[in-house]
């Protein structure tokens, strides 16, 4: 055509294209096309205008039906109606596949459409693969937006970007599906590949770290970020022929290179691969645009993720120490498990500081808060609590020195209304004795499980968490651990994750502690399971279970018969023990020592001996402090085999005045204490301890119920100064 002549009709422009023009009216009831229209209709290439039934003989019947609801469709939303439609002959074969896009206008006046369009022939996929197997016609439109929704959801819940990866190869999409798909990153100047689906790894190789000036369909989407769409292996050939003989050997017929951009940066490219020749219709392109936009937010999410956890899972792991060389005698075993929300870091932390002589502390506190603020805090503090530590301070230094300290740090913030404390549990262990003697700032007792499996929570003495009060007092608890004891210390994500208090969170543990049979990474393993892992869900509290709290666990074991962790190299018989302190200050502890009897006696058989005894031990207590002005250490222990224990309480104070047995009158309100004790113990005594001194009892399991406790047959109340 030269300059200045007049532009062609446009019937002459789509006659050259091989498309038709046709024009349905409803109300009319006909049916009006072009010569190419009629071709492509099967009848001769003339204009004509036609009944519905005339054309309605020519199309696939699945077909004809399928127009109504697309054209419904399109009017409802102001779009096109695009459809693939099947062409018959008389004989009912398929002669063509014709595509059909027009623009649908309705008549509400007459109820009536009217649809003006074109026909264009398409290529018929080749029979037996994926496109040929799929359906030809249908609701392109509906089938498009339910695969689009179902592929943002799965895109949107994608954690990891080998999630992504996975999801993205899953994709079937509607009438054609790749077969081979690869996700091209950019790192500096280098096309770099992130995953691949549909060929083997080796086989990628070429492609892994290739330049961004390379003459490649992903390297050219990536530095200008627009879609290239090859439809055949010529078309590839002729427009990259340096990387064909790369592509060649996947034996793909088609390809979609696309770019993957997040706030208009293209950060990559994604390429849909194909197995058989793919047209790339502006609704195809449409769909794998959409799902490349989905995919690079799905990439883009998961990337930013990983990289947060990556951080937050380091700053945790530098945070939290190495338990340190392997220490004769006992057994160590720590977890530490973070919340599982926001930045997954927190101000839970455990310790093992390694002291002078052999011995160590152990030290578990949680900072308030879930956040890099109390992350940070807890690394401060956890370095004061070592410093403090090799000083040589004792527990309750070390936690007074702590809290003047964190109160100073805490106080510091930009922000004067963001206050910080933190709970501390501080002991320091004697290997060689088992002795511990700790410290607690507001958190929770350490629990103990026994050789027999008993487990105890022990009541420790304890003063305000740290950060609090800069002049607080930490007074000092000492227990001793038994060959085969266990001693659990956890902070209170442990116990009240799921909706549990601390009551029904302890029985939660406490079934798992008397229960497991196994070594201590496989108990350790076995409590937070029963936390976070399937079977918590049989036993949640009020509120669904959940990940809400950070998890710190430390397990002591001193090595002997019954742990799991070491074998006893002297054959002993059982024990159970516990110890207390009540100090003239604190009446309520007295109930706590009582229930610790009791836990200790828990599968004692005779009610009236449990009873008795723990009787007993609330008038000896009672009577230390109502007589004297000193504090009261308990220590009850269980020992022999069942059918043959006996229980042995002791109470010693610093008091001079022995206790004498008395004869009260009806109305008197004391003097009862060692009559009650002469009656229901099967042996007492009173023995003095340098300064202050101490009184015993004991019951024996083999009473039988005609003699009942304080029967007399243990040879008499030792150390009684009457009976003397």
């Amino acid at each position: 055509m030269r300059t200045g002549e007049p532009l062609p009709e446009v019937g002459e422009v789509l006659a050259a294209l091989a498309t038709g023009l046709w024009h349905w009216d409803t109300a009319a009831g006909t049916v009006t096309v072009d010569a190419e229209a009629a071709r492509l209709l099967g009848l001769p290439p003339e204009r004509a205008t036609l009944t519905e039934s005339q054309v309605r003989a020519r199309l696939h019947p699945v077909d004809w039906n399928e127009i109504t609801g697309v054209v419904q469709l399109a009017v409802a939303e102001s779009t096109l109606a695009e459809v693939r439609i099947r062409i018959m002959d008389e004989r009912g074969h398929i002669v063509r596949i014709v595509r059909s896009r027009s623009k649908p206008s309705f008549d509400p006046v007459h109820k009536a459409y009217e649809l003006i369009g074109t026909l264009q022939e398409v290529a018929e996929p080749t029979p037996g693969t994926p496109a040929g197997r799929s359906a030809v016609t249908g609701d392109w439109r509906r089938s498009r937006e339910a695969f689009l929704l179902d592929a943002g959801r799965a895109l949107a819940e994608a954690r990891s970007t080998e999630e992504v990866l996975r999801v993205a190869a899953g994709l079937s999409m509607p009438g054609f599906s790749p077969d081979g798909l690869a996700v091209f990153g950019v790192s500096g100047d280098r096309l770099t590949v992130i995953g691949h689906h549909g060929q083997p790894h080796n086989d990628m190789n070429p492609f892994v770290n290739m330049p961004l000036e390379t003459d490649y369909p992903a390297a050219e989407v990536v530095r200008t970020g627009r879609a290239v769409y090859l439809s055949s292996p010529e078309q590839y050939r002729s427009h990259y022929p340096l990387t064909w003989p790369l592509a060649e050997r996947f034996g793909r017929r088609s390809w979609a290179f696309l770019p993957l951009t997040v706030a208009g940066r293209p950060m990559g490219a994604w390429m849909a691969a194909f197995a058989y020749p793919v047209a790339f219709t502006p609704d195809e392109r449409s769909v794998l645009t959409t799902v490349a936009r989905m995919l690079a937010q799905a990439l883009s999410r998961a990337g930013a993720a990983e990289t947060q956890r990556e951080l937050t899972d380091g700053l945790q792991r530098t945070m939290l120490p190495v338990l340190g060389p392997e220490i004769p005698g006992m057994g160590v075993a720590a977890r530490y498990v973070p919340t599982g929300g926001g930045l997954q870091v927190g101000g839970d932390w455990y310790d093992m500081i390694q002291l002078p002589g052999g011995r160590f502390a152990l030290v578990i506190g949680d900072v308030q808060g879930h956040d890099v603020r109390a992350a940070g805090l807890m690394g401060q503090l956890r370095i004061a609590l070592r410093a403090y530590a090799a000083e040589g301070h004792r527990p309750d230094a070390v936690l007074a020195r702590a809290s003047h300290f964190f109160h100073g740090l805490a106080q510091s913030g930009d922000d004067p209304g963001d206050m910080r404390f933190a709970t501390c549990y501080y002991a320091e262990v004697d290997p060689a004795t088992g002795t511990v003697e700790s410290a607690r700032a507001g958190h929770l007792d350490p629990v103990v499980r026994m050789a027999d499996g008993t487990a105890l929570i022990l009541a420790t003495a304890g003063g305000l968490p740290l950060g609090i009060d800069p002049d607080s007092d930490y007074p000092i608890t000492r227990l001793a651990l038994e060959p085969g004891d266990t001693l659990m210390l956890c902070t209170d994500g442990l116990v009240e994750t799921g909706g549990h208090d601390l009551q029904t969170g302890w029985h939660r543990l406490r079934v798992i502690l008397e229960e497991h049979d196994g070594g201590l990474e496989e108990l350790a393993d076995a409590l937070v399971q029963a936390v976070h892992g399937p079977s918590s869900h049989h036993t949640t509290g009020p509120l669904a279970d959940r990940r809400e709290d950070d998890i710190a666990l430390l397990l002591l074991c001193r090595q002997g018969e019954g742990c799991g962790c070491g074998d006893s190299t002297v054959a002993r018989a059982p024990v159970r023990r516990t110890m207390l302190t009540v100090a003239q200050a604190e009446p309520a502890r007295i109930a706590t020592a009582r229930q610790h009897l009791r836990d200790l006696l828990h599968d004692w058989p005779s009610e009236e001996q449990r009873d008795a005894a723990v009787l007993l031990l609330s008038e000896m207590l009672t009577n230390v402090l109502v007589h004297t002005d000193t504090d009261a250490l308990l220590v009850a222990e269980v020992a022999g085999e069942p059918g043959a224990r006996q229980i042995r309480v002791e109470v010693t104070d610093s008091g001079d005045d022995l206790p004498h047995k008395r004869r009260p009158g009806e109305m008197a309100s004391s003097g009862r204490g060692l009559i009650l004790i002469e009656l229901l113990a099967d042996a007492w005594g009173v023995a003095p301890r340098g300064k202050g001194k101490s009184i015993w009892y004991e019951v024996y399991e083999s009473a039988g119920p005609e003699d009942g406790p304080g029967d007399g047959r243990g040879g008499g109340p030792v150390g009684d100064p009457e009976a003397a």
